[in-house]
Order: C-alpha cells, then structure tokens, then sequence
C-alpha cells in the first residue's frame, strides 16, 4: 500500500479515516435533527393546560374549539412521528451508502495495488502444470513444448519448489542424471538451468511480446500506444 505523496499516509488509512470523519458529521447530523424536533405530545400538553386554565370555557362553541384544537394537536402528533421515521430511514440509507461507499474505495485500493505488484513483477503466474508424457508445461493459459532436458530440468525445480528448496547446480545435475553428487559438476546443473531459460525465454516472447505471422513476417503484439522511441 503505497503512501500518500502529499501527506506520506497510507491510502487505506486516509479512506478509514475520510469514512469516520463521515460517519461522525452524519451521527453528529442525526443526533441534532432528534434533539431539535419537538415532542410529538407537546400541543396536546398545551391545549390540555388550556383546559385546566379556562374552567370557565362551557358554551359549547368554546368546547368545540377546544376539541378541534385537541384534534389538531393529535394529527400534529401523527405528522411529527413520520417525521422522525423519514428522518432516520433517510439516516440509515445514508449510513448503507458510506458503508457501500468506503467497501467499493476499499475493493479499488485492493485491485491497484494488485496491479501494480503485476506491472512490477511483469509476468504474473497463477498456475504452472507440467506434463512430462506430452513434453508441455501450460503456465496461466499458454503452452510451451520442451525438449527432454528442459522438461527434466523443469521438473527437478517444480518438486524443489514444492518442498520449499532451493535446490544448487550440483544437486539439479545429480538428480536429472542419476549419478552420485561427487561426481556431478555445478557447471552441468548452471547449463540445464540455462538452455531451460534460453527455450522458455524464446517461447515466451514470442507468446507475450513478438508474433510471427505465417508467410508475413514478425511484429509486436503489444498496443502502439504504449510505445516511446527516444
């Protein structure tokens, strides 16, 4: 994860620490909306007090008023809890959206620096499958025939690599051909690993970086606008 340029923080800590800042002004947000809306009983309270201050209010158009006055207050009531309910679906939509919103920020960190691991690393392998019988090795989705010794030398690497070796020149040569280790140079092994390098190495480059086009000629596979002569 690389640091920032600007601060020298890393990317994912400035996106954790963007997303709490956000959280916390929506909380901040949300917690004012609440204390500042009135209580939803707070008209029926205060035409309740008119009633307990008026005991002289008896002709019926007066208890009349006071009833729509009640009824008022109660739809009053009823507006305000919508109110609240809208607000906080409005809060929790707004909460799913920062969550969604920090898990894509953090998916598009992920995804850059696996790209530029590949781009570092140039050829990025996620399977190797060798068959000996057919003389193939397939690495990712390419396939690329050996020679005996090249399939011999790939195969005494894979099963040093399986086991989690490294495995010298002098071993590779005793193992590839049967013979005791004492008696066995380090050159030989050096020169396995070699032509296995020089055969894959030709093969690869015609796969990922120069074509041949049957009775045309040869020509590069890569995009031409990633090209800089200087």
């Amino acid at each position: 994860m690389g640091p920032n340029q600007k601060t020298g923080l890393p990317r994912g800590t400035i996106v954790i620490g963007g997303g709490a800042i956000v959280f916390l002004a929506l909380l901040g947000a949300a917690v004012f909306l609440f204390t500042s809306l009135p209580d939803a009983n707070v008209f029926n309270d205060r035409v309740a007090k008119i009633f307990e201050e008026n005991d002289a209010l008896v002709r019926p158009s007066e208890i009349n008023l006071l009833m729509v006055l009640g009824q008022s207050g109660t739809t009053f009531a009823e507006v305000l809890s919508s109110y609240r309910i809208i607000i906080l679906t409005l809060l929790v939509l707004s909460f799913c959206l920062l969550a969604l919103s920090l898990y894509v920020l953090h998916t598009n960190n992920a995804l850059n620096r696996r790209l530029l691991e590949i781009e570092r690393s140039g050829l990025h392998i996620t399977s190797l499958v060798l068959n000996r019988e057919q003389k193939i090795v397939a690495i990712n989705n390419m396939e690329f025939t050996l020679t005996d010794n090249a399939v011999e030398t790939l195969s005494v690497l894979c099963e040093a690599r399986l086991d989690d070796e490294i495995i010298s020149g002098l071993a590779l040569e005793a193992a590839i051909s049967g013979k005791h280790s004492v008696d066995c140079d380090e050159a030989a092994g050096a020169t396995r690993i070699k032509r296995l390098r020089d055969h894959l190495g030709n093969q690869l480059l015609s796969q990922l970086l120069i074509k041949h086009i049957a009775r045309q000629g040869y020509m590069l596979t890569i995009s031409p606008d990633v090209i800089r002569i200087t």
